[in-house]
């Protein structure tokens, strides 16, 4: 695989030619990367993966229209054919007044931070294999375990390079480790299936098979026989694994796209109350060996830790480029590129502070509510907040966690949610996106 240096040369130079070839301005993306999967289902060997790809993205202006293409060909002949193509196209595209490239002043200079996110080692696809063997091994050891969907381990290096052609050229590597477990218990219409997995730059940091595998048997044991919910307003306690989805949905909101096109449910809260007092939101890149550190964003910009939520108020939008100047305002460091296709937002680190309840206290006073640990369906409107979803978890009776409950729906509006949300003081960094556990009263529940 190419080094970070000689991935930015392979970013740079696309950017000479595009401005060689007529265009006004021009950026570039490349992107590499070599994984090896491995996976095993009831004890044997099912699949092996291994994948290596390069790619390259170019934008150009010719005034204020633009054009983006992508290859995977990376031959002389083909970045000439792909620059003449990418010209030509821009040249027939509509204007767009906002285009263009990040502003110049704000480009990051200097060496990027370091953020530790390449631990330069290479694993065997021998010791994948035996990861994700004693992963569903351990599974599959759980009493009332009857089956297993399999173990899986994986491993892969990525290298990304992005060049501009006003003076921004830079590029950085990182390696992932994964095992995951995935097995079913009971027989019959009773079969209940769970998993879990851990995620890691730095293979020392992953989680041992054996964790990852007893873990998911004992949830997958755990929601054997569940009852039905009755209807009602009553507390939702959610599970920090889905309870991230929630403050995914404050990010598509606040996403600079969709508030210059007016469609977020949050489009006049900045600097109003959104959440309840005390609680905050941050995003930090730098976090060391992090899973969504970055030390510039896909416009070249530094970045930096933002908080996004302060004692429950609304402190900015997420803001690429051209949001930015169609709001008349300035970019936040937020602006995500991929190969393909034009300039977005996301975010790195993501996560809600934890709260100051320990998770036993933050549902003592619960005489009947319900703790979700799964959800499923895509029931939210980013326009209204309107939010509804299908789910499974277990009953809390008096202040307790009690049996398995299914096939129910919760419902509310996000706008409510928030206001009527308590995080406990578990939070946990084990994903790209962290919340503690988050319990939200007087939600709708509808039981199946």
């Amino acid at each position: 695989m190419l080094t970070p240096d000689q991935a930015a040369a392979h970013a740079q130079d696309i950017v000479a030619r595009a401005r060689a070839a007529g265009a006004d301005a021009a950026d570039a993306v490349f992107a590499a990367d070599a994984a090896t999967e491995i996976s095993v289902r009831l004890g044997k060997l099912e699949d092996v993966g291994r994948s290596e790809n390069e790619e390259l993205g170019l934008r150009v202006f010719v005034g204020k229209r633009t054009a983006s293409v992508s290859t995977s060909d990376l031959s002389r002949e083909a970045m000439d054919a792909l620059v003449e193509r990418a010209v030509a196209m821009a040249k027939e595209a509509p204007e767009d007044k906002w285009a263009g490239l990040a502003p110049e002043e704000r480009l990051l200079r200097g060496a990027p931070p370091m953020l530790d996110l390449d631990d330069g080692g290479e694993i065997a696809p021998t010791e994948l294999r035996a990861m994700a063997e004693t992963a569903e091994d351990a599974a599959r050891a759980v009493p009332g375990v009857t089956n297993s969907e399999g173990g899986g381990a994986s491993a892969s290096r990525s290298v990304g390079a992005f060049a501009t052609s006003h003076g921004f050229a830079g590029a950085y590597s990182g390696t992932s480790y994964g095992v995951s477990a995935s097995v079913v218990a009971g027989t019959g219409g009773g079969m209940q299936r769970d998993y879990d997995y851990s995620s890691t730059r730095h293979r020392a940091h992953l989680s041992a098979p054996e964790e990852i595998g007893r873990s998911a048997g004992e949830r997958a044991v755990a929601r054997l026989n569940p009852g039905r919910m009755t209807s009602g307003a009553v507390p939702v306690v959610f599970e920090p694994r889905v309870g991230a989805s929630l403050i995914g949905h404050l990010i598509g909101a606040i996403s600079g796209q969709a508030i210059t096109r007016k469609t977020s449910f949050l489009l006049d809260a900045l600097g109003s109350q959104v959440f309840a007092d005390g609680v905050s939101v941050q995003d930090d890149p730098h976090r060391p060996h992090g899973l969504r550190s970055r030390p510039f964003d896909g416009e070249g910009l530094p970045v930096s830790p933002t908080t996004i939520v302060e004692n429950g108020v609304l402190e900015t939008w997420l803001l690429d480029s051209a949001s930015a100047r169609q709001l008349g305002l300035e970019p936040t460091g937020h602006a995500a590129r991929g190969v393909g296709g034009g300039v977005g937002v996301t975010t790195s680190n993501l996560f809600m502070a934890a709260g100051h309840v320990p998770v036993a206290t933050l549902i003592a006073d619960i005489a009947r509510g319900v703790f979700v640990t799964e959800l499923i369906g895509q029931g939210v409107n980013g326009v209204t907040g309107d939010y509804s979803r299908g789910a499974a978890g277990f009953l809390i009776e008096n202040g307790e966690i009690a049996g398995p409950v299914a096939e129910f729906t919760i419902a509310g509006n996000l706008k409510d949610m928030y206001r009527q949300l308590t995080p406990a003081n578990d939070l946990v960094f084990r994903y790209g996106t962290n919340v503690p556990t988050l319990r939200i009263d007087g939600m709708t529940v509808a039981g199946g």
